[in-house]
């Protein structure tokens, strides 16, 4: 009598439909995880606004103001005035902010980039990056440039409010028949004795909770290849250096119109995942950085209260602009952002 001889295992038709189960449940968990992953680094970067926000509130009760939003172009921004309020007393201590006297040659020395300040300009602060964020070091300092060695000065993910026109705080005249006054800011250039630069909270007759502080901004992403020519990146998101520093509710969240620098050789446009830039226009002049984040729908912003919020790209532009003044009289709801 002839037996069969029993076969255990799979045969290639089942083997291959399990894989291939397999293969449609990981597609389908996959974004799940990494919406998980963004959720998580969301928190975080909520988290480090905040403690922005706290920085900035602590810093009011010592020294009875908010403190400059820059000193000039390049001689220390409100990075560096916060530093003690963030855990950072050796880098306060260590940056020397008494450039911006007329002396060219001290002047030179204590630049961001000058010898007396890399110590902490080449350094990169956790809590003030997003993890949502790629980083980047947009500046090779003088040492690179010459020698192929030296410090990279670093971006980070946070700036502050200069109002809803530009961040030399200027009317704006877009050649239509919109006209945008700037109505002040909690933050601006401590030269600037025109427009006010340095504010208390009781100045915010909009009230704290109706007024940023801060936002995220991208850091820009990489260098143009010849450093020996040009030590510049994308500066988008280079804090220390007074223009960046800042950013203007006259762009919305995550705006698609680009942001404008004093020349576009500062910025890569569009390129590596940037958004757009560009140099002066005739109806805009230089000096419009729009706050962004890489986070789907919108971004995390900070509020003079101190609460933190995420900002919608969909939030009606004028109530975005609203946002951006301490006393433009504008009248909010409170389920308009």
């Amino acid at each position: 009598m002839n037996t069969r001889r029993l076969r255990s295992g799979f045969t290639l038709i089942e083997l291959l439909v399990v894989i291939a189960i397999i293969a449609v449940l990981i597609a389908l968990l996959l974004p799940a995880v990494q919406a998980a992953r963004e959720a998580a680094r969301r928190i975080q970067c909520t988290n480090n606004i905040r403690q922005v926000a706290l920085a900035m509130q602590n810093y009011h009760s010592s020294s009875g103001s908010l403190p400059p939003g820059r000193k000039g172009c390049c001689w220390g921004t409100w990075q560096a005035f916060v530093l003690p309020y963030l855990e950072q007393n050796s880098m306060y201590n260590s940056f020397n902010t008494m450039g911006g006297n007329g002396v060219p040659e001290v002047n030179r020395m204590l630049r961001y980039e000058g010898p007396a300040n890399t110590t902490v300009t080449q350094n990169r602060l956790s809590m003030l990056t997003c993890p949502s964020s790629p980083v980047e070091s947009p500046w090779a300092s003088m040492p690179l440039k010459l020698s192929g060695v030296g410090p990279h000065l670093t971006s980070h993910n946070y700036a502050v409010n200069y109002g809803n026109t530009t961040v030399t705080q200027v009317d704006l005249f877009t050649g239509t028949p919109q006209q945008i006054n700037f109505l002040a800011s909690p933050f601006g250039d401590i030269y600037n004795t025109t427009r006010g630069a340095v504010f208390r909270l009781d100045d915010f007759t909009d009230g704290t909770s109706n007024t940023l502080l801060a936002a995220e901004v991208l850091q820009g992403v990489g260098r143009w290849p010849n450093a020996t020519s040009n030590p510049l990146g994308d500066l988008r998101g280079f804090t220390w250096w007074g223009d960046a520093a800042g950013f203007s509710t006259y762009l919305g969240p995550n705006s698609t119109l680009p942001d404008i620098l004093y020349t576009s050789a500062w910025c890569r446009s569009l390129m590596e995942g940037n958004p757009p830039c560009t140099g002066p226009q005739a109806a805009f002049p230089a000096g419009m950085f729009g706050a962004r984040s890489r986070h789907p729908g919108g971004l995390n912003a900070a509020l003079g209260d101190g609460s933190v919020r995420f900002v919608k790209n969909t939030i009606d532009i004028r109530v975005w602009r609203a946002l951006g003044s301490i006393r433009g009289g504008e009248v909010l709801s409170a389920d308009a952002y």
